[in-house]
């Protein structure tokens, strides 16, 4: 039986990156709306709508993370069932 264990796997560098690129990113949104001209008010809207799009871009990340994990482990139970079939078929026919 055929296995694919592709598993991609990030270097401790790129870890570092994206979590140094997304501290910055909060720290440029944070200090952006804090010293905005504008009321208490349109600066708990603003700082709202930068943590809820932080949230649902993380959320749309998962799903199709998840949906890719799901469809790859789909494929593998196909094909274990298919390589299965071929060789129940190959045994009848030595017999």
């Amino acid at each position: 039986m055929s296995t694919n264990n592709y598993a991609p796997k990030d270097s401790s560098a790129w870890k570092t990156f994206t979590m140094a690129s997304f501290a910055v990113a909060t720290a440029m949104m944070a200090g952006g709306i804090y010293f905005l001209e504008a009321s208490f008010s349109a600066k708990g809207f603003y700082a709202m709508a930068a943590i809820m799009l932080v949230h649902t871009s993380i959320t749309i990340t998962k799903t199709l993370r998840d949906a890719e994990e799901a469809n790859r482990f789909i494929n593998r139970i196909e094909d274990a069932k298919t390589e299965k079939l071929l060789m129940d078929i190959n045994r009848g026919g030595e017999a």
